[in-house]
């Protein structure tokens, strides 16, 4: 069932680059596989998928030990500053920086390891409360105090968008973030290089797709329902 649905969301992309005039290299798939056991992320593996999406950060650190090491991991959860040093070297890009604290943090712990960091600015563009992020429009002044940082780069900007009846209602918020990113592209800031877009989900990874999303996070739309309750599918 795990590799049917797989083909269906590949497909779905294909299809989805295809209205958009895009090309489907653009966009890479991440597997969210957060509360999954490694024998389903085995499955997803053999069909070929190597980036793979956690929540949390003791989950993702038993899975980069337990699974082939050419897998990709994306740190896509909120992130605690207290557990940052964890997932440094098996993270290799962190969606989720949703403060400046945050960013200091990893700038702090990556320079004790020397090493240099990828991130994604979280974007609250909905300015739900139930969320973390930046507000789009204190964004910029974020990108510009953290690409100062020695230790962190910044790739691109990461956003969650609400839990809708119809994927269509999402189609402003990806416009919205994309406009602000092809804007931060213009001004050419050093250490910048901000060439990444994850946005999209189970539920409209397609219209995220049609907006320039470069990555797209789906968990249930693969895997199946998860096991845990009370929180979005994604």
């Amino acid at each position: 069932m795990i590799l049917e649905n797989l083909e269906e969301v590949n497909k779905r992309i294909i299809s989805a680059c295809k209205k958009a005039g895009r090309d489907p290299k653009e966009v890479t798939l991440i597997a969210v596989s957060k509360t999954k056991p490694s024998s389903m992320i085995e499955e997803v593996y053999g069909a070929g998928i190597r980036a793979f999406g956690e929540n949390k950060v003791q989950e993702l650190c038993e899975k980069y030990k337990e699974l082939p090491q050419d897998i990709s991991w994306h740190m896509i959860g909120h992130l605690q500053r207290n557990k940052v040093k964890q997932i440094l070297g098996k993270a290799e890009l962190i969606h989720s920086v949703d403060s400046l604290r945050l960013a200091e943090q990893i700038e702090e712990d990556a320079a004790k390891l020397d090493l240099t960091v990828d991130i994604l600015l979280e974007v609250n563009v909905a300015e739900e409360e139930s969320k973390f992020g930046f507000k789009l429009e204190e964004t910029e002044e974020a990108i510009l105090k953290i690409a100062t940082f020695p230790h962190v780069r910044i790739k691109g900007l990461m956003t969650i968008a609400p839990f809708v009846e119809k994927s269509e209602e999402n189609r402003f918020i990806f416009k919205k973030l994309r406009q602000f990113y092809v804007d931060m592209q213009s001004k050419n800031i050093d250490n910048v290089t901000m060439n990444v877009l994850s946005m999209g989900m189970t539920g409209d990874y397609e219209i995220a797709i049609e907006e320039g999303a470069t990555l797209v996070r789906v968990g249930t739309g693969i895997f199946g329902t998860r096991y845990k309750i009370g929180e979005n599918e994604v």
